[in-house]
């Protein structure tokens, strides 16, 4: 006999839903499973979006947000794949693009001319459509029955929303009612994608078979023509990844490699609370990593998915990083945008090496930041300092870095086998890098100011006390040793 509530009142069928719930009639696993693959096929594109922006959009409030979002979509898209799954799936279909409407609506966010297209392509038009899309599923779906579904759709959700809200203030921001107006057209192409495909859903069309390639492969023959009111706009031609960073303008004299962080951190005469602006500055600068690892998941393809979602958590790591040193610099009354932030590693790497060379030099510097001498030391620092968030800030920076060496032996070093050959290669390919130390300055691109001085004196006046002479001439230089203190030939 069915009752309308569990023993002395308990909450029934383990608080999952009521039973009114449980008799919903809910969907089958097929359709279920085909709802679900619309999700991934947006969380996937989306990722592909944040991540093909990062290098070059110039605002860094963009540039860490993208970073963060493309990470949090590789993540519910990897719940999603999981639980596609497990509903007798094999084989999963998951590269498969469910709708030309939808892969229509992506392409032409992906190709956005600038941030302006870009935010309200996202934040305005697929990210919406996806919360609208997740909410309508566990509406639908039998709360019992589908209980996983229900749980990654849920987490999925939680998150989508905040992307959500960031992105409301970020359109707030840089849309006008000029650009509204001019992108009039463009918007309604958008909102036409997602009807063609009866929405993110596509519940009405019972999602009709109507997919076209895989994510990764080109037209294996021709697809019926999309309907006028969805022809391209922005995506005639296709996106192109530029691979040089752009920084807007608090970011001055980028060029500038005029003084040498790690020469300081490592001498042993200089105090340990002076040394904290200079990992306050080093985690700061940590910007230009994302701008480079963007390079190398943008432009790496036919890897298992699981290797995306790992480089996508240290990309957004690396953007925290940065965000620590910003906050580093705020908590101590210091304006950070009168510090040349450099950006030449990412954009030397980004221009001269494969996308496989980036990477060995990025595991290269990951591993050696495991000895003492490297994420420990500079914990110790933050420590000795007298500034608690340098402490907690090095503490959770080591933490990362170690995570970030296991990322890259699981990806970097089994490819080698041998992880003295896999280190080896990665200091070769950092050094066939050619700074340009001497051409920027002749070209006058900067004259290698030495900031160190003017931030140093800015600290001691806000610390009151009286700066070390001796830290104040401090005057070396990149010209000829690189980050690890190796000689540059």
């Amino acid at each position: 006999m069915t009752t309308a509530s569990g023993w002395r009142n308990l909450p029934p069928l383990a608080g999952l839903c009521s039973y009114e719930d449980a008799f919903r009639e809910g969907m089958s696993v097929d359709r279920c499973v085909a709802w679900m693959k619309r999700h991934h096929y947006l969380l996937v594109r989306l990722h592909q979006i944040f991540t093909a922006r990062i290098t070059a959009e110039p605002v860094y409030e963009l540039k860490t947000a993208f970073s963060l979002h493309s990470y949090l979509c590789a993540e519910h898209a990897t719940a999603f794949r999981q639980r596609v799954g497990e509903l007798r799936e094999p084989p999963l279909g998951l590269e498969v693009v469910p709708h030309a409407g939808l892969e229509r609506l992506c392409d032409e966010v992906l190709c956005a001319p600038s941030h302006v297209e870009l935010t309200l392509g996202i934040y305005e038009c697929i990210v919406p459509a996806l919360v609208d899309s997740l909410k309508q599923y566990v509406a639908t779906t039998n709360l019992l029955a589908d209980a996983p579904s229900v749980r990654v759709t849920r987490f999925c959700l939680l998150e989508m929303e905040d992307i959500a809200a960031f992105g409301r203030r970020a359109v707030t921001c840089l849309v006008d009612e000029n650009s509204r107006e001019r992108l009039v057209s463009w918007r309604q192409l958008l909102q036409n994608c997602i009807a063609d495909a009866d929405g993110v859903s596509g519940r009405d069309d019972q999602v009709k078979s109507e997919t076209r390639h895989s994510l990764d492969e080109d037209l294996t023959g021709p697809a019926e023509p999309l309907p006028s009111k969805m022809q391209p706009n922005f995506s005639k031609r296709p996106f192109e990844y530029d691979p040089v960073p752009q920084r807007d303008e608090r970011f001055q004299d980028s060029f500038n490699a005029g003084v040498n962080p790690e020469a300081f951190l490592y001498d042993t005469q200089f105090a340990d609370r002076d040394k904290t602006l200079m990992m306050f500055y080093k985690r700061l600068r940590e910007i230009d990593v994302p701008e480079m690892m963007a390079s190398i998941l943008f432009q790496t393809h036919g890897k298992p998915w699981k290797y995306y979602r790992d480089m996508s958590r240290q990309l957004w790591d690396e953007a925290r990083h940065a965000m620590l040193g910003e906050v580093g610099f705020v908590s101590l009354g210091l304006d950070w945008s009168r510090i040349p932030i450099n950006f030449t590693w990412s954009r030397n790497l980004n221009t001269q090496l494969k996308p496989w060379e980036r990477h060995a030099v990025l595991f290269f510097i990951e591993q050696g930041l495991m000895p003492r001498t490297g994420k420990r030391f500079e914990w110790e620092v933050g420590l000795a300092s007298g500034i608690p968030l340098a402490g907690l800030f090095q503490d959770f920076d080591w933490a990362d870095e170690v995570l970030h060496a296991q990322i890259g032996r699981e990806w970097y070093v089994k490819e080698f086998g041998d992880l003295n050959e896999a280190m080896s290669y990665g200091d070769r390919c950092w050094s066939q890098v050619l700074s340009h130390w001497r051409s920027y300055l002749d070209e006058g691109l900067t004259e290698h100011r030495n900031w160190w001085p003017e931030l140093y004196q800015a600290a001691c006046q806000k610390w009151g006390v009286t700066p070390d002479p001796i830290a104040l001439a401090f005057n070396t230089t990149y010209e000829s040793t690189r980050a690890d203190l190796k000689e540059i030939h």
